[in-house]
Formats: C-alpha cells, structure tokens, sequence
C-alpha cells in the first residue's frame, strides 16, 4: 500500500480518467445504438451498462496491480458494432448464449499461449504502424470540430501547444481544465439534460443456437482477437511492458462469462485508451504508469453504479470538448508510434502500409482496420525481407 501511494502522480491520476472518460464518450454509443434497436428496456439497458463497466474496473485494477503495469480494460468496441445488427435478429436471450460460447473460445486460445507466440514474433514497426492507424481518426477529429466550436477547441489547442513547452506532464490535465471552463463560461454546458438513476443488474437466462453460435459468438471470437487484444498487445510492447497476453486473455474471457448473464457482451484489452495510461504524459517513469490505469478503474466503478448519470453527463458537454480532448490527449502516443514505425529503414514499408490501412477504418470480410492493416504490413514485410537468391558464380573464361 505505501508503494502505491508512492507511485501516485496528478499526472497518471489525470490520464487515467480521461482514457475512461473517452471510453463513454465514444463507445457507449453503440451500447445505446444496439439496445434501441432491439427494443430493450431502460433496466436492461441500465444493467448492460452496469456489467460492462464494472467488469472493466475489477479486471483491469487486479491485473494492474498483479502486474505493475497499465493494464486497461474495456468493453468491444467491434462487437458493440456487431450488436446493432445481431442483436433484433437473433434476440438477447441467444445473444447471451453466444457471449458464453465466445468467451469459452477465447479462454482456450488463452490458456494454450497461441496468442503469446504470435505477438511475440510481430516486427516492432508493425505494430507501431497499427498503433498509430488506430489513432488517426482521433487525431484529426480535433480539427473536424474546429467549425462547430472555434473558439473552445482553439482555446484547448494552444493550451495543449502552451503546457508541451512549459510542463509536458500536466499538458492533458490543462486542456481538460481549460476546456471544462470555455464551456461553462459559454453557456455551452446543458445541465437540463442531467439526470440522476443508479443501475440495477438484471438476470438475462441464456439461450444456446446453432444461429447464434455461427452468427455472432464465432464473428465476436475475431473482433476481439484482431482489433482489440491484438492492437492492446501491440501498445503494451510498444511501451516497453512485456506482460504475457495469455493470462489477459484467459482472465478477460471468465470475467467476461461470468457477467454475460447481466448484459456483459465481451471485455477486450483496450488499445485507445491505454496508449494514455502507457505514454509519458502518464509519468515518465514506466514503473509508476499503472497508477494511471487503476485511476481510469476507480472511475470505470463509479459511472457503472451512477448508471443513466453518467449518459446524461456526457450529453450535458458539447461533442467538440469530447473530441478535441481524445485527440490532444493522444498526441503523444500518435507521434511515438509513428516515429516508431518508420524509424528502421528495413521495416519502414511495413511499418507506412500497416498504418495507412490501419488508419483508412476499413472493414472487410466482416474483419477490421487493424487485422487488415496487420496482414498487409506482414505481407509488405515477408516479401521485402526476402533473400535474393544468391548470384551464381561467375563462369571462368576459357584460356585460348
């Protein structure tokens, strides 16, 4: 305990409630989106939210802990997306059942150390490349919200500028103050929209189908694999933390099953969020960065329980505080994987078509960005690391 207290900084205080905070931000939106389009109720809802977010908190505080590292946890990004469609056709009782069927695939892949092996032979400006791809877009929609709120994203931009010069560590701690007050002294901050419920967990009794299995457990598997632990992976080696995915894994796929009864539809490794907690802007030390992730926890704990609280809060802000805080926020992390993927003249082109793939969001084959970013960066790699064939030997000219 007083190591932990020890190792506290504002700055990782700071960096871990903001990645938790542009988890809701963004995310949970589609959380929303799918249950409105499978007619859930406000208590569903409520306990689906509940789920996800205390998984998150428990998990990634004891692996944090366990570890000495920022390990941050959050929900599936790609399967809420898969939930909008899914989720009317084949209903929540067979989803549910397709959450325990996914979580005992990935509890195998888990406990068989596959997952270990491949990350571990993974050229450094690969994963670097997809790194830097998959903040991209949060980088530029700073200057996307530059029209609809000049004055508040220009404010926290020169601020961003400002403390990088003066006192890096405390750069996305000022942005959030700065913003926070043009907002409030505008007039921009809606408090008409605040409510205040708690969540309440809600049984949901699975339902196993063949359907369900080939439609959503099995698509899930992938997502989770290829644009969540494999990105997660990547921004913890990227850092320098050799923590071993198969016990990430193993562990997020019981947690994961355990909460699938009150909505819980899948906790991945994030990789967003956790290039905050694993950057300088959390502390210059490596060693004290957990402290970052066990921040974002506390947080993850309290808006599960305020449950409809913490939407209204959200919609209470502007969007382009939101955005311009993601994307300055995540500045740093942009810059070092990019000077990353491109710093070995050998893996440079490996390293650009990873990131450009990555970054272009497409989806394809029902896989994302990130895996097709990975497969065509391996494939750039494997065919320019190739050995030429050796040049035959000169043939002596004959004596005349």
């Amino acid at each position: 305990m007083k190591d932990l207290f020890k190792d506290c900084s504002l700055s990782a205080l700071v960096a871990g409630m903001i990645a938790t905070v542009i988890s809701y931000a963004g995310p949970l939106v589609l959380v929303f989106h799918a249950a409105e389009s499978a007619g859930l109720s406000h208590s569903l809802l409520s306990s689906w939210v509940w789920a996800i977010s205390i998984g998150s908190a428990v998990l990634g505080a004891v692996l944090s802990l366990r570890y000495r590292v920022p390990v941050v946890i959050a929900w599936s990004i790609p399967g809420s997306a898969l939930l909008v469609t899914a989720l009317p056709q084949i209903g929540l009782n067979q989803a549910v059942g397709a959450y325990l069927v996914t979580n005992l695939v990935l509890l195998l892949i888990g406990l068989s150390g596959a997952f270990d092996r491949i990350i571990a032979r993974l050229p450094g400006s690969i994963a670097a490349g997809m790194q830097a791809g998959i903040l991209f877009s949060f980088g530029v929609e700073v200057f996307r919200a530059l029209p609809a709120q000049p004055a508040l994203v220009l404010g926290m931009f020169l601020t961003y500028v400002a403390m990088r010069r003066l006192w890096p560590r405390y750069s996305v701690a000022a942005v959030l103050l700065v913003g926070v007050g043009i907002t409030l002294s505008g007039g921009h901050f809606h408090s008409d929209k605040l409510v205040f419920d708690l969540a309440t967990p809600q049984w949901i009794t699975p339902e196993f189908s063949l359907a369900a299995t080939l439609n959503l457990a099995l698509p899930l598997v992938l997502v989770s694999l290829t644009g969540q632990f494999m990105p997660g992976m990547a921004v913890l080696r990227n850092a320098g933390y050799q923590t071993p995915a198969s016990p990430i894994i193993s562990s997020s796929a019981v947690v994961g099953a355990l909460l699938a009864p009150f909505g819980c539809h899948g906790l991945n490794l994030a990789a967003v969020t956790a290039s905050l907690c694993t950057g300088r802007e959390a502390h210059e030390d490596p060693r004290r960065r957990y402290i970052a992730a066990l921040s974002g926890c506390a947080l993850y704990l309290l808006f599960g329980i305020a449950g409809a609280t913490l939407v209204s809060l959200f919609a209470a802000f502007p969007k382009a505080l939101i955005a311009a805080l993601a994307g300055l926020a995540l500045y740093g992390a942009i810059s070092e994987a990019l000077a990353r993927s491109l710093a070995e003249p050998r893996e440079r082109d490996a390293g650009l078509f990873t990131f450009l793939v990555t970054a272009s969001g497409v989806s394809f084959l029902g896989l994302s960005a990130a895996f097709w970013g990975l497969v065509f960066g391996l494939l750039a790699h494997c065919l320019l690391a190739a050995r030429r064939p050796s040049p035959t030997t000169a043939a002596v000219p004959r004596s005349h």
